[in-house]
C-alpha cells in the first residue's frame, strides 16, 4: 500500500515520502548507512551551533548483545514492534549550554532537528526511521551512565520497511491506515492566535 502523503501543495519528494512505520524487514542496515545518517544529524542546525545532542547506537546483527541492552530503555509497548528493527538509537539532549553552563532553552528543539535531518537522510536511501517517545531515561542512564545535565529523550528505531502483515492488529491498522495532517489552516495563524492566515485559505472561503 503506497504510503506517499497527499499534500496540498507540492513539497520535495523525500518529505512525502517519508514516514514511520512499525513494521521492519529482516535486513542488515549496513556501517556506511549509519554514518551518513548520524553526519546529517551532524549537520543540522542548532542555538549557537552547540549540537546539544548526543546518539547512543546499536545493530541488532552486529552486536545483538548490545542491541537487547539498548531494546531494554524502551517502554515495554515500543520493545513489542522495535526488537525487529535493525538499529535502535537513543536520541540524548544536553540541557545546558558548554559555552557558559547556562540552560538552552533550545536543545529539545536542536534534538529534534537532527533527528529530522536522520529521518531525511535515511529517505533518500531507502530507509525508514521510526522515532519513539516511550523509553525508560532512568534505565538508559543507568544502563550508558549518561551524565548529570544530559537525558535520553527520543527513541529511534532504523531499519528497512518490512510487511505489516506480521504485526498484531492494533499496530497493523495504523501501519495500513492512510496518512492524514491537519490542514495549514489549523495551525497557521495571522493577526491572532486561532485566525488562519490569509495565505493558507482558499480565497473563496477567506473572510
Amino acid at each position: 500500500m503506497p504510503k506517499d502523503a497527499v499534500t496540498d501543495h507540492p513539497v520535495n519528494t523525500l518529505l512525502a515520502t517519508r514516514w514511520s512505520p512499525y513494521a521492519f524487514a529482516d535486513q542488515r542496515v549496513t556501517s556506511d548507512d549509519l554514518r551518513a545518517l548520524f553526519e546529517a544529524a551532524r549537520w543540522a542546525p542548532s542555538s549557537y551551533n552547540e549540537q546539544p545532542w548526543t546518539y547512543v547506537v546499536a545493530s541488532r546483527h552486529d552486536a545483538p548483545d548490545e542491541f537487547v541492552r539498548l531494546l531494554s530503555c524502551l517502554n515495554d509497548g515500543n520493545q513489542t514492534w522495535a526488537r525487529h528493527a535493525s538499529v535502535l538509537a537513543l536520541g540524548v539532549v544536553t540541557l545546558r549550554f558548554t559555552r557558559n553552563d547556562k540552560p538552552n532553552v533550545a536543545a529539545q528543539h536542536d534534538l529534534g532537528l537532527a533527528a529530522g535531518n536522520i529521518s531525511v537522510e535515511a529517505t533518500a536511501r531507502g530507509l525508514v526511521v521510526h522515532q519513539m517517545i516511550g523509553i525508560l531515561p532512568d534505565r538508559a542512564r543507568d544502563v550508558y551512565a549518561i551524565p548529570e545535565g544530559s537525558e535520553a529523550l527520543t527513541g529511534l528505531a532504523i531499519g528497512y520497511p518490512g510487511d505489516a502483515q506480521t504485526l498484531p492488529e492494533g499496530l497493523r491498522e495504523r501501519d495500513l491506515a492512510p496518512r492524514k495532517r491537519k490542514p495549514l489552516s489549523a495551525f497557521v495563524f495571522a493577526e491572532r492566535w486561532g485566525r488562519s492566515a490569509p495565505l493558507v485559505v482558499p480565497r473563496d472561503k477567506s473572510s
